[in-house]
Order: C-alpha cells, then sequence, then structure tokens
C-alpha cells in the first residue's frame, strides 16, 4: 500500500496553479515544471509534473482516471481484500458455525493462534462476532496472558504419558489399552479422560481388516477329533496350544508364517517364517515352542492338547507322528469354521493388525522374520491382552508359578 504524500494538498495545488499562471515566461513546460518545483523546494520535477498531469485528468482537459476514480477504485479493492479474507476465515471456521451452541473460549482462542498468522487477530475476532461467536480482541488477549488452569496443565503432562505409550507400542493401542497401562504406571486417570486426550491429539487403535483363508484340507489324511470344542481356557500354562499359520505379501514373493500359542496366558510359544507352507513350516514352529519352554525350565508334559485346523500341514503323518514323539494329544478343529480355532484366528488377526499391515511394504523373509521376531518378544513381555486382566502374557504365567510354585522365583523376561 502507497504511503501518504510528503507534501500538503495546500502546496499540491498551489505548485500546479503556479505552473499554469508562469507559462507563458518560460519556453517549455518542463522548463516552467523545473522552475516552479526549485522554487517552491518540491524534490523532483517529475514529481510536479505528475500532479500537473493528475490535474489536468480531473478537470478533462486529458484522458485518464481521475483522482476520485482512483479512490474509489481503491476503496473497492480494499473491500475486495476483506471479503476475501472474512470468507477465507469463515472456511476455516467452518466447523464451529456448524454448531447450534457457542465454543469454548479456549476453543476460539485456540482457533485464532493457528490463523493469526495469515488473517491477523482483530479481522478474525470481527468475523466470528458478525457470525454468532461473540470474541472480542480484549477477551482473546486476556485469555492469552491468563496462567494455564490446572486442568490444562494436567492435559498436558498426560498428553504426553499417552503420546509415549501409543509410540512405544507400534501405534497400536486404543484407549481402553493405554488406560490400562496407565494405571499399570501409576498414573490415576479416568478412561474418559484418555478418550479426550487422544481424540486430540488424533491417536487412535489399529482396527482389523480381513482374513484371507489359507487352510487347506487334504481328504486323504485321517485326522484327529476335536478336542477343544471351542474351550479356549486352561487352568495352567502347558495344557493346551493352538497353531495356525498366515501369509505376507513380500517383494520376493509370498512369506508364510506359523504360530503356536497357549491357551492360558496367550503367550506365543514358538513361531516360524518359510517361503513355502510344507509340513516343515508348522514342525519349525512346534519345535521352537519345545525348545523355548525346556529353555525357561517349564517343559511340556504327557497330555498337553495341540489343537490346529484341518489344515493338510496339521494332518500331514509326519506332523501327527512328531506330536506323538512328544506325547502331546493332537486336536483338529472341522474344516472352514473359523469358530473351531477362534483363539488363533484372533491372535493372526492382532498380528496383520499391529504389525504387517502398517509396516508395509515388506522386501524380503529375512526382514519378515526380524520384524516379527521383535513383534513377538513386545507381545509377550509388554502388550497388555484383556482376557488375561490386562497384563502381559509373560507377567501372567509368573504370577501363576509363583502362586502354584512359591519356591520358584517370580521372574519375568524382558
Amino acid at each position: 500500500m502507497p504511503g501518504k504524500s510528503p507534501y500538503p494538498a495546500e502546496l499540491r495545488r498551489r505548485a500546479v496553479r503556479m505552473v499554469a499562471e508562469v507559462r507563458p515566461d518560460y519556453p517549455t513546460e518542463w522548463a516552467t515544471i523545473n522552475a516552479v518545483a526549485t522554487k517552491l523546494g518540491i524534490g523532483t520535477a517529475e514529481t510536479l509534473r505528475t500532479w500537473v498531469r493528475q490535474a489536468q485528468i480531473d478537470e478533462g482537459s486529458r484522458p485518464g482516471r481521475t483522482t476520485e476514480e482512483s479512490a474509489e477504485l481503491k476503496r473497492l479493492r480494499r473491500e475486495n481484500a476483506e471479503l476475501r479474507r472474512a470468507n477465507e476465515i469463515l472456511k476455516a471456521a467452518s466447523g464451529f458455525l456448524r454448531g447450534r451452541a457457542r465454543p469454548a473460549t479456549h476453543a476460539l482462542v485456540s482457533f485464532i493462534d493457528q490463523h493469526a498468522e495469515v488473517f491477523g487477530v482483530e479481522p478474525i475476532c470481527r468475523v466470528l462476532t458478525e457470525h454468532g461467536l461473540k470474541m472480542s480482541t480484549s477477551t482473546y488477549y486476556a485469555a492469552k496472558n491468563r496462567p494455564p488452569s490446572t486442568r490444562a496443565v494436567r492435559d498436558a503432562e498426560l498428553d504426553a504419558h499417552i503420546a509415549r505409550v501409543h509410540a512405544d507400542n507400534y501405534g497400536v493401542y486404543g484407549v481402553r489399552k493405554i488406560w490400562q497401562q496407565l494405571l499399570r504406571e501409576g498414573h490415576q486417570v479416568a478412561r474418559c479422560t484418555v478418550e479426550r486426550r487422544m481424540r486430540a491429539l488424533g491417536l487412535q487403535g489399529v482396527r482389523r481388516g480381513t482374513r484371507v483363508r489359507t487352510t487347506v484340507a487334504d481328504p486323504g489324511h485321517e485326522r484327529a477329533a476335536d478336542r477343544l470344542r471351542r474351550d479356549f481356557t486352561a487352568t495352567r500354562p502347558n495344557a493346551a496350544w493352538v497353531a495356525d499359520f498366515t501369509h505376507v505379501a513380500a517383494w520376493c514373493g509370498v512369506v508364510y508364517v506359523a504360530f503356536v500359542v497357549d491357551v492360558h496366558s496367550r503367550a506365543i510359544v514358538g513361531w516360524a517364517a518359510s517361503l513355502s507352507k510344507q509340513t516343515s513350516l508348522v514342525l519349525d514352529a512346534l519345535d521352537m515352542a519345545l525348545w523355548r519352554r525346556e529353555r525357561a525350565g517349564r517343559p511340556v508334559k504327557r497330555g498337553l492338547m495341540h489343537h490346529s485346523d484341518a489344515g493338510s500341514q496339521y494332518t500331514s503323518f509326519r506332523f501327527t507322528t512328531h506330536l506323538l514323539a512328544a506325547g502331546i494329544d493332537a486336536s483338529i478343529g472341522t474344516v472352514g469354521d473359523a469358530l473351531d480355532n477362534a483363539l488363533m484366528e484372533s491372535q493372526i488377526g492382532l498380528y496383520k493388525t499391529e504389525l504387517i499391515k502398517p509396516r508395509g511394504p515388506w522386501r524380503s523373509l529375512a526382514e519378515v522374520e526380524l520384524a516379527t521376531a521383535e513383534w513377538v518378544a513386545w507381545f509377550n513381555t509388554t502388550r497388555l491382552h484383556s482376557a488375561i486382566g490386562h497384563l502381559p502374557p509373560e507377567e501372567f504365567e509368573a504370577i501363576y508359578y509363583a502362586q502354584h510354585q512359591p519356591n520358584d522365583a517370580l521372574t519375568i523376561n524382558r
């Protein structure tokens, strides 16, 4: 916007008048303008010539835009700019304007803070007030200078803890699990408060998608009966295991990942990954489960039930004889019925939702194996599970052994 002229209006009128009066005394108009500018102390003759030309336009002796027309054009441009700015402010405030009740003052202050650099504080307050959201600049600055309330301070502290717990747990925790983890850490907070702050932070837990069927039954294999009968409870560890495998799309092809889960604690006791879904895949997962239990000093005993679906890998002669050699009783669900192995279906759903989908794309078998190993360690030692009282599986098992074998130390592998 041009600055105000350093010359008074009366001096400008006098200079223009003098040029017209003394013009006959000089050979050219330019000589006349130079002489008058020098006598009146006008900085440059060009400035005076501009005044003269504008006066001639205003009188009608020269074509061009008059002073009044220029002033009107400036006014219209200014109004147009104000309207555009008001329109942009209204677009940004559309969320507030759709509501029936006036938003709280702190919400309006936060909105003004977000847009003050673009529109300015006073224009925003004026537009909001014109559209029913009364907000004066004095109210805004008073709110800015007011010390934060106890609730605001508490919310800021809680936000840091919520963001940390969410980030530390693969970004998969929703309101319930973050609330339970905060309680475990000694933060006394209501679930509704966690929900409110997560909504303000834009955080949410992951949601499961659809599952691709991988079970292919072999009618030529005899299979064991369903001993579990959809009873996914156990009174102790190593009483019942459930098993299944899934697939992960990778650049190298399809990676198959098999799991073995303890029904009592929901701990993943064994897993394996391979580019092939042959029987060796599920055998490797079973062998890892047996080895890990042996290493932890909790070897399996005869009578352990191993439950799976009716996939050809689990009904094969090789897998069945391996179970018999280990003293494990086989249990096989019916074909095409996910409910017969619902616990394992849920476990694989968590694996796909919490790790595979958000961390892809996957390049190689080794990359999937490394990420799975990290996720399984987190799942067993850190992740809270609602079915076992919002405890990690290993902690739940440690509590069981401390109660039933008090001479053993209560230890949790971290």
